[in-house]
C-alpha cells in the first residue's frame, strides 16, 4: 500500500467513525436528565445541609490534650476495658 492509499483510508475511517456517533450532545442538544444519578446519590447522603443544634458544641481543653499526650509518651496510657461484641445468648444453634 502506497502513502496516498493509507491516506485515503485514515480519512475514510474517521468521517465513517463520526457518523457513528450517537451522543446528541454533539448536535446541541443536552439530556435534561443528565447527572440525575449523581444528583441523586449525593442527596441520599445529605441529611441536613443546614442544621439547627439546640446545644452549642462543648469547648475543648487544650490541657487535656496535653495531658494525654504526656500520658502516651510517658507509657501510662490507661488500656480500656475489653468490650466483646459478639458475646453468645445460650448454647447456640441446635
Amino acid at each position: 500500500m502506497n502513502t496516498k492509499s493509507i491516506a485515503i483510508v485514515t480519512v475514510s475511517a474517521l468521517a465513517l467513525s463520526a457518523c457513528a456517533v450517537s451522543d446528541k450532545e454533539f448536535m446541541g442538544y443536552q439530556d435534561p436528565t443528565w447527572g440525575d444519578a449523581n444528583r441523586a446519590t449525593m442527596a441520599a447522603q445529605v441529611i441536613n445541609p443546614n442544621p439547627e443544634y439546640d446545644t452549642l458544641v462543648p469547648e475543648t481543653s487544650a490541657q487535656n490534650a496535653v495531658n494525654a499526650i504526656d500520658r502516651y509518651r510517658e507509657g501510662t496510657v490507661e488500656q480500656p476495658e475489653r468490650i466483646s461484641t459478639t458475646e453468645s445468648i445460650g448454647e447456640g444453634p441446635q
